[in-house]
């Protein structure tokens, strides 16, 4: 197999750095070739130096003289969006995994797609906001769609080389930890503070997916992306809890066999095997031990104490800029929360009013779901506004 050339874009965040780890196990089938990240100079400039990658983007344009600063003198240097649409179109590039929080990575991951490159997706927001777009495009480009989420990139690999169609998929069954709060009673819910939030039973995350885990609302954003992702509408989609996080996903056929991917609790599996694809290579991560399991759990996700997934499921459903708004709301929902400013339970709260006051629109071009989402942001803060107010 070719060495495959990646451009990472959020190589600073939990994902970026996992990819770093994969990159250094797998030198023969893997280069890194360019980073961006928002605004972490220092930490970019480390992973330069340590990569000996000669194009580095930061999306801070303030930001851009120091990175420069820290640099050798024949890295190429870039700022802002601009930057990341320039590192997405690099002529050597083979792919392009983007792993940067929020709506951000959109426009670099239709511009990979445009100039013909892989694109491997780590932000749930590019399918969740604009998924029809994104895989028409990349299925007008003929380039792949590679999921890097641990359980979207296992229903990938339980659909590898099967031959049947989505009319031969029963169901897609996402397992979800349950959080940290899968057992608190909903009446303690209110009480919830940040520090309780961020701390996940199993996974080591960045803030943003930390609190969507605990509220399920990860779990929601990626039942909208596995419906576009797959081809599999809403209704084919489930919620299974599984605290262990050992399956990662499975998939029901229609003759009632489930296929399961396990593995160990380790983000660098998924990123491994979504730049290595189609084939399995050695790399140094960590095997199950099967004699260690002592059990795996299983329990139906609570639905009404946790609204999350059956908003998404609405949100799926309808389609259009809801799902679209769905995120947004949720993003400034979550960015309040964590500020202070309302309480845990006022995060769905938030994404509640603000899906029953949106006129859903087709989602017929960017533009449609870009103003969509700027609406749900706008109207976010004003019904956080009015939480403060009867607080």
């Amino acid at each position: 197999m070719a060495i495959k050339k990646v451009v990472l874009l959020g190589s600073t965040g939990s994902i970026g750095t996992s990819t770093l780890k994969v990159a250094q196990g797998v030198p023969e089938e893997m280069e890194l070739v360019a980073l961006a990240a928002h605004s972490s100079v220092a930490k970019l400039a480390e992973q330069v130096a340590e990569t000996g990658v000669k194009h580095v983007a930061i999306y801070d344009q303030s930001k851009e003289a120091e990175l420069r600063s820290l640099v050798a003198d024949d890295v190429a240097v870039y700022s802002g969006p601009e930057g990341l649409l320039t590192l997405s179109r690099l002529a050597e590039a083979d792919m392009v995994l983007v792993a940067i929080v929020g709506t951000a990575g959109l426009h670099p991951a239709l511009a990979a797609i445009e100039a013909g490159k892989d694109l491997a997706v780590a932000s749930k927001e590019i399918l969740v906001m604009a998924g029809e777009i994104v895989m028409k495009a990349a299925s007008d480009a003929g380039v792949n769609v590679l999921p890097v989420d641990s359980e979207h990139n296992a229903i990938f690999q339980c659909l590898d080389g099967h031959r049947g169609g989505p009319e031969e998929v029963s169901r897609l069954i996402l397992t979800a930890s349950g959080g940290p709060f899968r057992n608190l009673p909903a009446e303690k819910l209110k009480e919830v503070t940040l520090a309780q939030a961020l701390k996940h039973p199993t996974w080591e995350m960045g803030r943003k997916i930390t609190i969507d885990s605990s509220t399920l609302f990860n779990k929601g954003l990626e039942m909208i992306e596995a419906r576009w992702l797959f081809g599999i509408e809403m209704d084919r989609i489930d919620v299974i809890v599984h605290p262990q996080s050992i399956i990662h996903s499975m998939v029901e056929f229609v003759d009632n066999s489930v296929l399961a991917q396990l593995s160990t609790t380790d983000m660098c599996f998924p990123i491994q095997y979504a730049i290595t694809w189609p084939a399995r290579v050695a790399g140094g991560l960590k095997p199950l031990n099967f004699a260690e399991l002592a059990k795996l759990e299983f329990e139906q996700p609570r639905y009404d104490d946790f609204p999350a997934l059956n908003l998404a499921r609405r949100a799926g459903n309808e389609g259009g800029t809801l799902p679209a708004v769905y995120n947004a709301a949720n993003e400034i929902a979550v960015d309040a929360f964590c500020d202070g400013r309302i309480g845990y339970t006022e995060i769905w709260g938030t994404v509640i009013k603000v899906m029953d006051a949106h006129v859903v629109q087709p989602a017929d071009s960017l533009d449609v779901l870009i103003e969509a989402d700027a609406w749900a942001r706008s109207q976010a803060e004003a019904e956080i506004v009015t939480f403060q107010q009867n607080s």
